[in-house]
């Protein structure tokens, strides 16, 4: 049997890759599970810096694995509608849309299409509606929700679901440039603003300054932030901690 997950690491990249190609790349229990455990061993990870997901095969991930849908308990409803954060190329649908509005940053293939079509059997994405709604406006959420029918790359891109839409043969290089942009930043900033921006997204103006100030106070007063002005001023690549 194949391993559902392949985990690389390399240099500040760890790349989870779907390995259910033959299933499309459906989110199994047991690829869940393996997903939840990747991610909670990389976030106390200091050496992981980026994370990218991706999957083998044309599809990157068709949803949910029906199969298991059947006939579940309200527990195992529950275990099975875990959240997972992701980073996406390829065909993403149900719960694989959610991956990609899960995410921070996300680039497309030209080629990709993106669905909630749970409405169709019934089942409509109520999980994958909650990252979904955050990532692009209320209309054109609802009606992906409404109606089922796949958006483009490009139109994944217009509502800000995607940040960037390239021809597939160039996906890796575009995910290179992205990676190593981030890479060349100090890691506890780039974990301190990543916080702070989920954690003041739902906050009015108000709350979201008061909660912003001290983070950011704390910020400038760690070695990096210092680092950082210093070799701006001195004209000087930064040494980050």
């Amino acid at each position: 049997m194949n391993d559902s997950l392949i985990i690389e690491s390399d240099r500040g990249i760890v790349r989870l890759t779907l390995n259910r190609p033959e299933k499309r790349n459906a989110l199994s229990i047991e690829l869940l599970r393996r997903l939840e455990q990747a991610i909670e061993r990389i976030a106390v990870d200091p050496s992981a810096q980026v994370v990218v997901l991706s999957a083998r095969g044309p599809v990157f991930c068709s949803g949910h694995d029906l199969k298991e849908m059947v006939g579940r308990t309200e527990a195992e409803y529950r275990e099975l509608f875990t959240p997972v954060i992701a980073r996406v190329q390829g065909v993403a649908t149900a719960a694989g849309c959610q991956l990609v509005a899960a995410c921070d940053l996300a680039v497309a293939g030209d080629e990709a299409t993106f669905a909630t079509p749970g409405v169709k059997i019934g089942l409509f994405c109520t999980t994958p509606m909650v990252p979904l709604v955050r990532a692009i406006p209320a209309k054109p959420a609802m009606e992906m929700l409404l109606t089922g029918e796949p958006i483009t790359a490009r139109r994944a891109y217009e509502l800000g679901l995607v940040n960037r839409v390239v021809r597939n043969v160039d996906l890796d290089l575009e995910i290179k440039s992205l990676t190593d942009t981030i890479l060349a930043m100090s890691p506890l900033v780039i974990r301190t603003g990543k916080n702070a921006f989920y954690e003041i997204q739902g906050l009015d103006e108000p709350d979201a300054y008061d909660r912003a100030i001290p983070i950011m106070t704390g910020n400038a007063l760690d070695h990096d932030a210092q680092e950082g002005i210093s070799a701006f001023l001195e004209k000087r690549h930064p040494q980050w901690k």
